[in-house]
């Protein structure tokens, strides 16, 4: 694997494509720097070589134009106060005078360019967008796995412009060595757990797990749906009624490879988000006028006791509607048994924003073997699908 511990960048303009998509709040301040943090030793290992740090990004969905609350400018005071050297900014990311800020900073410094989706053609993959983008640096860097999935100008295209000069990250290649060893050589029994809302982009992701796993753990919203393929009785509780016969060829599967997918048993119920009456009921048998907000106890109890004689776990997606405090108990026990099954040998890896932003919640970020900064690539690296930014620096 090429990274950026093969090479000294002394003197050299390096342009680094991380993933600064960060929240902010309505002042434009940082709300969590969880990847700004995550791709400063690439960004330190840079500018102590003596090199410069070009920084590319996007931040948002910006309508292919400049939007103020998108700009990457807001992100200037976080960086400062995480890097004590000079960082500078431009107003583009592309153009003769970008070109000529990457020239005139000093070797050792960082320089941020404008958000790259305020360009059509970034999303686009387009190639004369990424060959302006080549003319930043003198060597490209991708450290952003959050996008490797995505086939842009700036995390695939652009890499053919250097094929001399391409490198991973720090990042990047942890996140790369660590999803395969996970893979490939997982410590027995194995547990995944998928939850989130919906079974949309995740059915390749069960069958390739399928492969792999002993137990498969189904929570959340998409829950409703495998248990209405099996005729259960789910109420209002979202369900992708397009996906009903395929959640149910999926537990078919589960059996033919003689695998189980467990799905919960019961279900914490209530007739809308604000209603103070909460019912749990069995999963199978929920009133016609109630929605299902999170999972019951008894599910809780099952999961948690599997979770915790596995010695190799991967989450993503929370259990139920955990950002309200009265929905957060499933995810939050579930949390908890990976931390503990963690704290006794077990190696975890979360990922998927949703899953990062519950262990946040709970302060469990620490006992955690790993999370990712990437929930869309980690679900397509877990299908067996190439990355189109990790295949750019591997070709």
């Amino acid at each position: 694997m090429k990274t950026i511990n093969d090479v000294c960048f002394k003197g050299k303009r390096v342009i680094v494509r991380v993933d600064f998509n960060v929240p902010l709040d309505e002042n434009f301040q940082v709300l969590d720097n969880t990847r700004i943090v995550s791709s400063l030793p690439t960004i330190k290992k840079i500018i102590s070589d003596g090199g410069k740090a070009i920084i590319i990004s996007h931040l948002g969905r910006p309508q292919n134009k400049y939007e103020d609350r998108f700009s990457l400018k807001h992100l200037l005071p976080e960086l400062k106060n995480l890097l004590s050297v000079n960082i500078s900014f431009s107003k583009d990311c592309i153009g003769d005078n970008a070109v000529k800020k990457t020239t005139v900073i000093k070797n050792g410094e960082v320089l941020i360019l404008e958000n790259l989706r305020f360009h059509s053609a970034e999303k686009e993959g387009d190639l004369v967008f990424a060959e302006e983008l080549s003319k930043l640096g003198d060597v490209y860097v991708n450290d952003a796995f959050g996008c490797a999935h995505r086939k842009h100008a700036s995390t695939s295209i652009i890499a053919s412009f250097f094929p001399r000069n391409k490198y991973f990250g720090l990042l990047m290649s942890k996140e790369i060595t660590t999803l395969e060893k996970m893979l490939f050589s997982p410590k027995k029994p194995f547990t995944a757990i998928i939850g989130g809302a919906k079974i949309t982009g995740k059915i390749e992701v069960i069958k390739s797990l399928l492969e792999r796993v002993d137990n498969l753990i189904i929570g959340g919203a998409m829950a409703y749906t495998f248990i209405k393929s099996l005729n259960g009785k789910v109420g209002k509780s979202l369900v992708e009624n397009s996906k009903i016969k395929i959640a149910n060829s999926l537990i078919k599967l589960a059996k033919e490879k003689k695998k189980t997918i467990m799905l919960p048993v019961d279900s914490v119920n209530a007739k809308n988000i604000t209603s103070d009456c909460i019912i749990t009921s069995d999963i199978y048998k929920i009133d016609e006028d109630l929605i299902g907000l999170d999972i019951g106890v008894k599910s809780c109890d099952i999961f948690s006791k599997i979770i915790t004689d596995s010695k190799t776990i991967i989450w993503n997606g929370p259990m139920g509607l955990f950002e309200i405090d009265k929905f957060e108990n499933g995810t939050k026990k579930i949390a908890k048994s990976i931390c503990n099954a963690t704290k006794n040998g077990a190696f975890s890896i979360v990922g998927g924003g949703d899953s990062v932003s519950a262990i946040k919640k709970f302060n469990y970020e620490k006992n955690i073997s790993y999370i990712s900064t990437g929930g869309g690539a980690m679900l397509e690296y877990l299908e067996g699908k190439v990355l189109p930014g990790v295949f750019a620096i591997q070709n």
